[in-house]
């Protein structure tokens, strides 16, 4: 029996092991993909966006949906049966979404294609891919943990969040009626509602788009919103082009390579990096939450490893498949895993099948690609904020009395929104090394790059203890004040 100190197994219906019937682990697989899914589509629609690949054709975006959906379900596979074989789902990342603006922005590919834009970021992925895969099967994975801590994770997760604002009320707001129909359907089901009943704590973002997207459609059947004649990407806001659906091909099998053969430049990669290492910092947190949750032993150093390594593994997939975006552990699924008392690892393995199929059905892609601009705004309303305070939240485990602590947190969070919005009215040129200027302007054009530069270094220099910098309470699972409790309180005679 394993000490059930260190996880879960006290009260699971099914621990990591367990095999449950395959009609309950069909419908619990089910449960896991529904739960991944509101996130893993909103990466496709940002992707999609003017400051980013620009892609107008909808088309175009139900093949990413349905190829970010089959990359993430081949990734969760490979992590369940030889990464660190946790039943935690992989699917896409929000922390490359920074960096993949940057490199959006190059002067090399501003005014091209999406396609062409979409080969600078698969070539930085894949080599991404590649340091990811080597910092976890060269053991280096576990050894980071000894430099990196909430100080730096706090501000760099929180910057993923809040760098995103441009895409939340400017979409939404291009027809508030549907906008903030989405908005208060979230807050509804996800605040007000979530004792009501499972269905409104597991999917509240899942229902507000069902019922919006229902809204739009119902205005589409009346005629409220109108298709223009000659070009679709000026439809009226909140039109639901059903017509997307019955042109999209009934099987779409994403294809190695299929935008073309990647360009691997120095600057896309360098900040891309950032991306990656965010990536890492917050999947190891959130193997031992799993772990916990799920029944399975505490992740040893060389777990970590292998998950890492696996992780890096499917991003290269991702890189290959051009999804635009890599894969990384979702923390909304360990959630689950918490709320329904199923930690065995078939049961995700039945929902990355459900992955694989779905991203091949042509007509699931298109299907998502419809949902109109506003609804979309008024889920990344919801989404980002909530990345951003999960970033903060890393600050429970820091001493905020200590001066030391506020300054390099308010440094590092200010200059990650201030350079970003410096560089982008100043663009940098280096005439004897434009390589070089690339390289600085790719970094210092990622909010996230910038702030987890400044508070990695500031936290490893400026003399600091383990309690103050919040390493001790991090480790140990708990706040700076039950660690500060624990110090503090006399020593219990023994008996």
């Amino acid at each position: 029996m394993q000490d059930t100190e260190n996880n879960a197994l006290d009260g699971m219906l099914y621990t990591i092991d367990d095999k449950p019937p395959l009609g309950t682990s069909i419908a619990l697989g089910l449960q896991h993909y529904l739960t991944m899914l509101g996130a893993t589509v909103a990466i496709p629609f940002i992707l999609a966006g003017e400051d980013y690949l620009n892609i107008t054709d909808t088309a175009d975006i139900a093949v990413l949906i349905g190829t970010i959906f089959f990359a993430s379900g081949i990734s969760t596979l490979l992590q369940t049966i030889f990464g660190n074989r946790l039943p935690i789902v992989q699917g896409g990342t929000f922390s490359f979404l920074a960096p993949t603006a940057a490199i959006c922005g190059m002067a090399a590919v501003a005014g091209a294609g999406w396609e062409v834009k979409m080969l600078h970021i698969q070539g930085a992925i894949i080599m991404g891919a590649v340091v990811e895969i080597l910092i976890g099967y060269l053991g280096l994975a576990g050894r980071l943990l000894k430099f990196i801590g909430p100080v730096t994770i706090a501000p760099t997760i929180a910057l993923i969040g809040l760098a995103l604002f441009n895409f939340g009320a400017p979409n939404a707001g291009q027809d508030w009626y549907l906008g903030g129909a989405t908005i208060f359907f979230v807050i509804m089901f996800s605040q007000y509602m979530r004792s009501s009943g499972r269905i409104f704590q597991m999917f509240p973002i899942l229902l507000a788009i069902l019922l919006a997207w229902g809204l739009a459609a119902f205005g589409t059947w009346t005629g409220h919103y109108q298709p223009h004649p000659t070009n679709p990407a000026l439809n009226d806001p909140g039109f639901v082009n059903i017509a997307v659906v019955a042109q999209a091909p009934l099987v779409q099998f994403p294809t190695p390579f299929q935008w073309g053969w990647p360009v691997f430049g120095l600057a896309a990669f360098v900040g891309m990096l950032a991306g990656y290492l965010a990536s890492i910092v917050e999947s190891i947190g959130d193997y031992y939450a799993c772990a916990r949750l799920s029944g399975a032993p505490t992740p040893t150093k060389k777990t970590i490893n292998r998950g890492i390594g696996m992780e890096g593994v499917g991003c290269l997939i991702a890189g290959v498949l051009g999804t635009g975006n890599g894969t990384t552990s979702y923390s909304e699924n360990i959630g689950a895993i918490g709320l329904t008392r199923v930690g065995s690892r078939r049961v995700v393995q039945v929902g990355a099948v459900m992955m694989i199929v779905l991203g091949v059905f042509g007509k699931f892609g298109a299907l998502f690609a419809s949902i109109p601009g506003p609804i979309v705004g008024g889920m990344y309303c919801a989404l980002f904020g909530m990345i951003a305070s999960v970033g903060l939240s890393n600050l429970q485990f820091v001493d905020l009395n200590s001066a030391r602590n506020l300054f390099i947190i308010g440094f590092a969070l200010f200059m990650g929104l201030s350079l970003p919005a410096y560089f982008a009215k100043t663009p940098l040129t280096i005439d004897s090394a434009p390589w070089l200027a690339d390289v600085i302007m790719s970094i210092g054009k990622s909010g996230m790059s910038v702030g987890a530069i400044t508070a990695f270094v500031l936290d490893n220099t400026v003399a600091g203890t383990d309690k103050e910098r919040g390493l001790l309470a991090w480790r140990q699972g708990k706040t700076e004040g039950e660690v500060d409790a624990e110090l503090t309180s006399p020593a219990v005679p023994a008996e």
